[in-house]
């Protein structure tokens, strides 16, 4: 077809009105007011073979005047094509021109200052919400004063102001707006600063917080200096009406104002990570604010018109309109005040006294119930390592070397920072300087990660320490390497032999005994995290306790072992001083890596006894049938061996034992009720002596620096729950005599049931929530 006729096709197709009266008569026929045309002409009907025409009009306009009519050819793709934004029928995140007028309306009209206490109210409430991982769209967002300060969006401080459609802005400013413009522009403020540091840490957004700012500019080029003029610009607002308004009211907005400052001071100083006192200064302000916006609640005055989900629809999202989510004023409060609490302990981290007391504050911390929220514990990353500085102050391989120190090599010239300086190759210890720097670059990720997945939510927190575990494999296998040429290095220097031993049996391997202890560490952690998680059944409680003492008693022995050549090495020191006393340095070292050694090993063993004895009780609870065994028609105990298991499976030392051995463990099928019982009564004795022997250390001695209060804590809870596991096995124990006594048996299918009930109780209605410890009682007799 030439250029023209297509032209011309095209003409007689504009001008052919056969298409604009088919839409007429559709619309015709989809009238209900109006009768069905009749059916055209034969003559005009479409003819040709295999296509049956019938009119279908009368049919379709009935079915759609009761039910939606779905086409199964008209897909999801089509269906979004369709959409008409801006339509309110069609585009639900649609504002109409009402409400926008009702909006500005809103925001024009004066408001009373007990109007603005109310409001501020209520966006505290919003911001804890959001805080607690809900997005900005369903809380701080959908107040119309924060979104008019937003959109559109401001070139600077000036123009972050919801009165800017009004023109109302500077000098006509009443007082009242002056101070909702201000908390309104700190609060933006901070929540920008806050998704800043969530971005420069490690976090989860679909877990932990949502840090979707919609492509809205928070207020990122505003300096906090500006937005502190501005909170003390309002203040001076307060201070010039205080005639015209109560006392109440004035010191209410003062303390909300003061409250906003303090957060802005906290934000600002926890980037610097210096003088502890100093950052937890504007945190214990933050709770002395808290505490006066509590008791001047009753102040406010709620404006409901100020929060809409329309706003929703004026935000760069995907999502339809969703509800408001805000918790109480009262559960916020008491979030509030949790989150500065938190945050003046968090600043605690900064006290560094040795990685062993670091370790255990992060553990404690986060093992704290509630948790802290996502921000403190991304605030405690930041403080252990931003720009690539330990706790502000510190290089990793300071600390590292002294965790080296304390656990394995105290006092040794492994460690002595003069190698570094040596420069010629044929001295030893340029070889050693070498090997040593090789190991920190291999180790330090691995290292860094633990603190890292510690400050996690407990969730994920477990399931990056299956992924840790694997790595400090590998960090093992490369330490044994090392080892070996650090020995080599060690031999070749003159007189020293605080590493030698006369076979690689004897040989003390530091590097990976120091891995190997972390490794067993972590092993444990993922087993205390699956108890806690409610990860594992009741019936396999026992089993789990179990492989729990066959790791805490791996780390007993590998604790001996280290500790065995720690004191050789100081027999051999002394021997060399010629029985004079050490210097004071290396006397230190000594003394601290032997209290740490001492610690450790009273640790480990209290975990092995009371795991021991909690897994004999739960054996003898499925034994006597206190323990229900639910039925599993599609699994089997050897599967679930292997799921529960799997993190462990690719673990060469300690090895994974195999299920058989397991299994036999677990149930003790070939051993008495009354001997297991009595076994776990042996058990319980030396969990308790070891605990009451823990709580009697001191900050030194608990390497507990700066948070012994929580440490302690910890070590009564786990005291308390070996005491109410001696008092459900001894229920236990007395039912089981009289029944034997009696003359019948509690050891096979047909036994005598007792006359106890058990209950495997939640966590977190557990004195310690690594520790489950079931209810037992007297079962109710029925009449």
């Amino acid at each position: 077809m030439s250029d023209s006729e297509a032209r011309d096709a095209l003409r007689l197709r504009r001008e052919d009105p056969a298409p604009t009266q088919g839409i007429q008569e559709l619309s015709l026929a989809t009238d209900p007011d109006q009768p069905p045309p009749p059916p055209p002409p034969p003559e005009t009907r479409l003819v040709s073979e295999g296509i049956m025409l019938a009119d279908i009009t009368a049919r379709f306009t009935a079915a759609a005047s009761r039910e939606l009519v779905k086409d199964g050819y008209f897909t999801l793709f089509e269906s979004v094509g369709a959409l008409e934004i801006m339509d309110p029928k069609m585009d639900s995140g649609c504002v109409s021109a009402e409400e926008l007028v009702d909006n500005d309306q809103q925001i024009k009209r004066s408001l009373l200052p007990t109007e603005v206490v109310g409001i501020i109210d209520q966006l505290l409430c919003l911001e804890m919400a959001w805080h607690l991982g809900y997005p900005l769209s369903q809380t701080l967002l959908t107040c119309i004063y924060m979104t008019g300060i937003l959109t559109p969006e401001p070139r600077g401080l000036y123009e972050a102001d919801y009165m800017r459609r009004s023109g109302a802005v500077g000098a006509q400013r009443s007082p009242a707006h002056a101070v909702l413009r201000a908390y309104c522009v700190a609060l933006i403020k901070t929540c920008g600063d806050i998704i800043t540091s969530f971005k420069n840490e490690l976090f989860y957004e679909e877990e932990d917080a949502s840090t979707n700012t919609y492509q809205l500019s928070l207020l990122n080029d505003v300096s906090r200096d500006e937005i502190r003029l501005t909170l003390r610009e309002a203040r001076a607002a307060i201070v010039d009406v205080a005639n015209g308004w109560t006392d109440d009211v004035s010191q209410a907005l003062e303390s909300r104002l003061y409250f906003r400052e303090s957060f802005l001071t906290a934000i600002d100083l926890a980037e610097l990570r210096i003088r502890p006192d100093a950052l937890k200064e504007p945190w214990t302000h933050m709770s002395s604010a808290i505490k006066e916006i509590q008791q001047s609640h009753d102040v406010g005055i709620a404006v409901p018109a100020a929060f809409n989900t329309k706003m929703q629809g004026m935000l760069a999202s995907t999502m339809p309109p969703r509800p408001i989510v805000q918790p109480s004023f009262e559960e916020a409060m008491q979030n509030w005040s949790r989150l500065c609490v938190d945050g003046a302990e968090a600043v605690d981290i900064l006290r560094y006294e040795d990685p062993q007391s670091l370790l255990s504050f992060v553990l404690t911390f986060q093992a704290k119930k509630p948790q802290p929220l996502a921000y403190i514990r991304t605030l405690v990353q930041s403080f252990i390592f931003a720009e690539n500085i330990m706790l502000g102050e510190h290089s990793i391989r300071e600390i590292m070397d002294d965790d080296l120190a304390i656990v394995v090599l105290p006092a040794n010239m492994v460690l002595d920072p003069i190698n570094d300086e040596i420069e010629a190759v044929q001295d030893p210890r340029f070889a050693l300087a070498k090997q040593m720097e090789e190991f920190r670059i291999r180790c330090f990720p691995s290292y860094l990660e633990i603190f890292r997945t510690l400050c996690q939510n407990r969730s994920r927190c477990r399931r990056m320490m299956c992924h840790v575990l694997q790595e400090w494999e590998q960090v093992q296998m490369d330490a044994e390497e090392i080892d070996n040429l650090v020995q080599s290095a060690l031999n070749e220097i003159p007189g020293n032999s605080l590493l030698a031993g006369s076979s690689p049996a004897d040989s003390p391997l530091p590097l990976s005994s120091w891995a190997f202890l972390y490794k067993l560490r972590l092993m444990e952690w993922v087993v205390q995290l699956g108890f806690e998680l409610e990860i594992y059944q009741p019936d396999e409680l026992a089993g789990m306790y179990w492989y729990l003492s066959y790791l805490s008693k791996r780390r007993v022995t590998h604790c001996e072992r280290i500790r065995s050549f720690t004191l050789r090495s100081l027999g051999e020191m002394r021997q060399r001083s010629g029985g004079r006393a050490l210097p004071g340095n290396q006397e230190e070292a000594m003394t601290k890596s032997l209290s740490f050694l001492q610690k450790m090993l009273l640790d480990a063993s209290v975990t092995w006894e009371l795991s021991d004895a909690l897994s004999c009780l739960y054996a003898a609870l499925a034994r006597t049938g206190l323990l229900k065994v639910p039925v599993r028609p599609y699994s089997t105990d050897e599967l679930r061996y292997e799921l529960r298991m799997k993190p462990f499976a690719s673990i060469g030392l300690p090895a994974l034992p195999p299920f058989e051995t397991f299994e036999k463990e677990a149930r003790q099928a070939a051993t008495k009720v009354t001997a297991i019982l009595e076994y776990a009564e042996k058990a319980l004795g030396a969990a308790k002596k070891g605990c009451e022997m823990m709580a009697h250390f001191n900050e030194k001695e608990a390497f507990s620096a700066h948070h012994h209060e929580r440490w302690l804590s910890s070590t009564k809870r786990m005291y308390k729950s070996a005491i109410f596991a001696g008092l459900a096995l001894a229920a236990v124990k007395k039912e089981v005599v009289r029944v034997e006594s009696s003359g019948g048996t509690v050891d096979n299918s047909e036994a005598v049931s007792l006359k106890l009930t058990a209950e495997v109780p939640k966590p977190d209605k557990c004195y310690h929530e690594w520790w489950i410890v079931p209810k037992v009682g007297l079962a109710v007799q029925s009449s």
